[in-house]
C-alpha cells in the first residue's frame, strides 16, 4: 500500500472488493472485505483470539468495537446481543462503508458504523472490545485509550487484544497506572503470541476527601 495505511481515514489504494468465508459467533459466514483497510483476506489471528477468549456481550445498551475494520468484531457484537446497539468505529471510511455492507447482508440493523466524532457525548458503553491500532504509534494509542475507556458504564469492561512483541505487557503496566482509580487491569488470556487485557470500571473514581469545620 506504500503510505498508506489501514488506519488512514480515506485510503488511496486500490478498493479491490473480495470476498472472504470466517467463522463469527459460530456461524460461517462470507463477507466482503476491501484493500487499504486491516487484514483484508482473512479473519486476522489477534482478533481471533479476542473473540476466544471474551465473553457473550451484555444483551441490552451500547457496544463499542474500536478500530472495527472491516467489522469482524462488531458484526460478532451484532449477532450475539441483537438488542444491543453496536457502535462500529473508526477513521478509515472504507473500512466504516464495509461495515454498514456486511451488516446489511447479514440483516443486523443494530450496527452503527461511524467515526470517532459521530458518537454523541453522551453515550456510554456496557463492553468495548478491541483490536487497538497499535502501529499509530505509542502517544496517538495512549490517546485513543484515554478517550475511550472512561466511557465504560459502572460495573463494565474493555477486551483488547495485542500481540506480545508489539507491546502488549507494557501497555498493560500503562493501563494499570493511568486507569488508577476506579478501574482494575489484568491479563485475562494469553494464546498464540497474543494477551487479552481486561480493563474493568468498578465505579465512578472516588471523589477527594473534603475536610469539614
Amino acid at each position: 500500500m506504500g503510505n498508506d495505511h489501514y488506519f488512514s481515514a480515506s485510503p488511496a489504494s486500490a478498493e479491490n472488493l473480495r470476498r472472504v468465508t470466517v467463522t463469527l459467533a459460530g456461524q460461517t459466514l462470507e463477507l466482503t472485505t476491501a484493500g487499504g483497510v486491516f487484514s483484508p483476506d482473512h479473519l486476522d489471528v489477534g482478533t481471533a483470539v479476542l473473540l476466544a477468549n471474551s465473553p457473550l456481550p451484555p444483551q441490552g445498551g451500547n457496544l463499542l468495537d474500536l478500530g472495527c475494520g472491516w467489522g469482524p468484531i462488531s458484526l460478532s457484537l451484532a449477532l450475539e446481543a441483537p438488542h444491543a446497539t453496536v457502535w462500529a468505529v473508526d477513521v478509515n471510511e472504507r473500512a466504516l462503508d464495509l461495515v454498514q455492507r456486511n451488516a446489511a447482508q447479514l440483516g443486523l440493523e443494530n450496527v452503527r458504523a461511524v467515526t470517532p466524532d459521530e458518537v454523541p457525548d453522551d453515550v456510554v458503553f456496557r463492553s468495548i472490545r478491541s483490536n487497538p491500532p497499535i502501529r499509530v504509534g505509542k502517544s496517538e494509542l495512549h490517546g485513543l485509550l484515554e478517550r475511550w475507556i472512561p466511557r465504560l458504564d459502572e460495573r463494565s469492561d474493555a477486551w483488547l487484544v495485542v500481540s506480545r512483541n508489539l507491546g502488549s505487557d507494557s501497555l498493560q503496566r500503562w493501563l494499570a497506572t493511568t486507569f488508577d482509580r476506579g478501574y482494575s487491569v489484568h491479563r485475562a488470556a494469553t494464546a498464540k503470541g497474543f494477551r487479552v487485557l481486561k480493563v474493568r470500571r468498578h465505579g465512578s473514581p472516588p471523589s477527594e476527601a473534603i475536610d469539614l469545620p
